[in-house]
């Protein structure tokens, strides 16, 4: 078997399992993780300088990553040594566990029943599951908005970033970007408490995301089929605070059709942000269709990693 074949392989049962089964309900090896960094956090986010604020965020990223990733390279090496056929299995486990594609819909799809119902509480609540903003106050076009991107950016986020780094570094370079992207939606923000402590995290989130992001992007213009979400990834995207997430939902929003962006409360701070894609202002059903955008690019990886095992 080629080594592209092997990865369309894997891509294809893992997803197949993600489609079928979801996320984990239990013991869930990210819950775990979550509970670990909160106390981490609470422990060592501390009053300081900035200087001992950006050495203990180090500290604890590489306290609370480094070891699964060695743990997760050794169990692999050690299942290679005894048994090709248990190293395939193995590897569709560990995709699995990081590819959360569908657990995201199940999510999305209940905010869009109880905006068609117009229960704007109930979509409140429901994208409060999903996105770090304040959702308390959001009107239903906020919620709408917030709902796009998030399925926009976590499709790179929880999807085709595992996909990647699954072809490129196996099954401990699916834990390293997972961990990595987990750590960044728990610390990785620019308010007071998070500026110092959670840079290291933000910067490895950026650097480990940043090829996927792009990647993605680009898959969402080709589909389009017209030049404007190209100019939307390259115009608005580069330039919004995260190049990973601006790039995916710039190009996926002009991939629709639709405008994105506008302000956001976070953590009790309203920040004005910029226009993201073109277009008219988001509807309900486009919900359905940014999940469909997502679901016709992973169709397309998967087929050119399937004609990459048989050609190349």
């Amino acid at each position: 078997m080629t080594p592209f074949l092997l990865i369309s392989f894997v891509w294809f049962l893992a997803l197949a399992l993600d489609r079928v089964f979801g996320e984990p309900q239990r013991w869930h090896p990210l819950v775990g993780f979550g509970r670990v960094a909160s106390g981490i956090d609470a422990r060592f986010n501390r009053q300081g300088s900035a200087l001992v604020l950006r050495i203990a965020g180090l500290a604890c990223w590489l306290v609370i990553v480094v070891p699964p990733v060695i743990a997760v390279y050794l169990v692999d090496y050690a299942i290679k040594q005894y048994s090709l056929v248990l190293s395939v299995l193995w590897h569709i486990v560990v995709l699995y566990w990081a590819v959360g594609w569908q657990s995201l819909c199940e999510h999305i799809r209940p905010v869009a029943e109880a905006l068609k119902m117009g229960d704007l509480e109930k979509a409140r609540l429901r994208i409060s599951y999903l996105v770090s903003r304040d959702t308390r106050d959001l009107d239903a076009e906020q919620v709408l908005t917030a709902g796009l991107e998030t399925t926009l950016e976590n499709s790179s986020d929880a999807v085709f970033s595992s996909l990647c780094w699954y072809a490129l570094a196996g099954p401990s370079g699916v834990v390293l970007q997972r961990l990595a992207n987990t750590l960044d939606a728990m610390w990785g923000y620019r308010n007071s408490r998070y500026r110092y402590f959670g840079w290291w995290a933000a910067r490895c989130d950026d650097v480990c995301n940043f090829v996927p992001a792009q990647l993605t992007a680009l898959g969402f213009s080709l589909l389009a089929f017209s030049g404007e979400p190209w100019r939307c990834w390259f115009k608005q995207g580069w330039s919004w605070k995260s190049i990973n997430a601006g790039s995916v939902m710039a190009s996926g929003a002009g991939a629709l059709r639709i405008r994105l962006g506008g302000s956001a409360r976070y953590h009790g701070e309203l920040l004005e942000r910029p226009a993201l894609g073109a277009g008219r202002a988001p509807v309900v059903g486009d919900l359905t269709r940014s999940i469909n955008l997502v679901n016709y690019q992973l169709a397309v990886w998967l087929g050119i990693a399937l004609l990459l095992g048989f050609f190349a």
